[in-house]
């Protein structure tokens, strides 16, 4: 606000520069949606390492392809995760600690899983006021996991230190099950001096981890925000549904519902390949119409897909270090996040750079001819050359079928690009809201809007060699008239020209013969 002045002398007064940065959004946050042995359900958690997701989830599972997944990504280049832990008729294990009267106190597992069978507990009395009956010291200790201690802990709900609001706050491990009892828990008897850590064990019901998912688990309820649906509230850029059990696959259906989510978060889905087309002699161009139409991912929302084929072979650690086959989705998204981070995101995820580490071999051997079948169906292959090692060797989008003709959105590079423009502008021009709808506000919008474009070219993100061969940003009048005003509408038009991928090079070469001199 303008200062009044009141006095003879020099008055200060700062002005706003009117640039507001606009700061392009991450690009590789990979979403994955499938079993672990423990942590939270449809309740997504974020990571950045494999480590945190041994700690948090349990590591790999043999009965969780998911956990295979999260391997690759990170054995490949990726820097952060969202998992979102799905189950089915899991339960949580629980532990029964008795009272002198009275119905016992019951510890439960802070989430489902026979993990919680592996807790144990300590109750003393050694307490800072020894005549008060109602604190004591409760331990908490998983197998060769986290050992919590609570100390001065109380049973009654005036103090500051009632129990089921400690372990609430406090404990990753436990809660109070059901209501607290009055009196606290009895004293645990210790055996040894030094003592070693004697508990009371859990109970866990059988099959405490629940039995496979089925297309329910995954689809979950959009209302309750489940299942994929978790995802909503999230996050993320790439979307990985591996199948549910060992060589099956992820059902139509699920994929489908995915796809529409990628759509609305501007992310994009990568689909795995059936489970039987890798293991048939069939022609190759058959099978892949057969996929496609099975997977049933067409029309203009396929833009958001890309599929790579085959299946990936790799050591099995909970098998006694046997190679199997497991789905490539969480492998190509780390090369995608790895790609990301060193060239950008316009930079297609594919070719000699594009390496699959940590892998034992391909479940198909592609030939030159076999990937001249796929590759104009839109189905990016996964290749093994001479020297160079296994590489993803196709960037295109379940769009990108030459017979679509869909140019916009044929290359994944592109589709991404522009998904990370989008995403970053929406971002970037909240402000913008309310704001009165002139020159002034236009003008505002190309500085701001315009920086960030010139940023992007400065990076090599677009084709040209001036910025305004590469990009263009247009706020006036013409793209907003009166009635537009009228309206409360202010219309900002975007463009850039994408970089795409050469696909195939040709050199041509000539001999060229001896000349006659005259």
């Amino acid at each position: 606000m303008p200062i009044q002045p009141t006095y003879p002398g020099v008055y200060i007064e700062e002005v706003s520069s009117g640039v507001r940065t606009i700061t392009g959004v991450a690009t590789s946050i990979t979403a994955f949606l499938g079993r672990a042995l423990r942590g939270p359900v449809n309740d997504p958690v974020t990571l950045n390492n494999f480590g945190d997701f041994e700690r948090q989830f349990g590591g790999i599972w043999s009965e969780s392809m998911m956990s295979y997944a999260v391997r690759d990504f990170y054995q490949n280049g990726g820097s952060k995760a969202v998992i979102i832990r799905l189950a089915k008729n899991a339960v949580a294990a629980t532990i029964t600690l008795p009272v002198d009267s009275g119905a016992p106190l019951i510890l439960e597992a802070v989430n489902v899983g026979s993990w919680g069978s592996r807790l144990s507990v300590i109750v003393t009395y050694k307490t800072k006021n020894t005549a008060d009956n109602k604190l004591f010291n409760l331990t908490v200790r998983e197998e060769q996991g986290a050992t919590e201690a609570f100390l001065n802990v109380s049973s009654d709900p005036a103090s500051s230190r009632y129990l089921p609001r400690v372990l609430d706050q406090n404990s990753a491990l436990v809660r109070v099950q059901g209501p607290m009892p009055a009196e606290r828990p009895k004293e645990t008897p210790l055996l040894e001096s030094p003592p070693s850590f004697t508990g009371i064990p859990a109970s866990a019901a059988d099959n405490a981890d629940g039995s496979d998912l089925t297309s329910i688990e995954y689809l979950g309820s959009e209302v309750a925000k489940t299942g994929v649906f978790a995802l909503r509230n999230t996050e993320f850029n790439l979307l990985c549904i591996p199948p549910a059990v060992r060589g099956g696959d992820t059902a139509s259906e699920v994929y489908s519902t995915g796809l529409s989510l990628c759509l609305e978060k501007r992310a994009m889905l990568l689909v795995d390949p059936p489970a039987a087309w890798g293991s048939s002699g069939d022609n190759a161009l058959k099978k892949a119409e057969q996929v496609l139409t099975s997977l049933g991912l067409a029309g203009s929302d396929a833009r958001n897909a890309a599929l790579y084929f085959p299946r990936i072979r790799e050591v099995d650690p909970k098998r006694d270090g046997q190679v199997d086959a497991f789905v490539p989705c969480g492998l190509v998204a780390g090369v995608m996040a790895r790609t990301d981070a060193r060239r950008g995101v316009w930079k297609s995820p594919a070719g000699l750079d594009a390496s699959l580490n940590g892998i034992q071999g391909l479940q198909v051997s592609l030939t030159d001819d076999e990937n001249g079948i796929l590759n104009p169906l839109g189905i990016n292959c996964l290749r093994q050359f001479p020297v160079t090692g296994r590489v993803v060797w196709g960037a295109r989008t379940l769009r990108g079928a030459d017979q679509l003709a869909d140019t916009d959105n044929k290359y994944v590079a592109v589709r991404r690009t522009s998904l990370f423009i989008e995403e970053s502008l929406y971002r970037g021009t909240q402000w913008v809201v309310f704001e009165p709808n002139d020159e002034p506000l236009w003008s505002q919008i190309r500085l701001n809007v315009g920086a960030f474009m010139h940023n992007l070219f400065r990076q090599g993100a677009f084709q040209g060699k001036t910025p305004r061969e590469a990009y263009l940003v247009k706020c006036d009048q013409e793209t907003t008239n009166q009635t537009d005003i009228n309206q409360g509408v202010v219309n900002v038009l975007v463009g850039f020209a994408p970089l795409k991928p050469a696909e195939f090079v040709f050199i041509r070469i000539q001999q060229l013969s001896g000349q006659i001199d005259f």
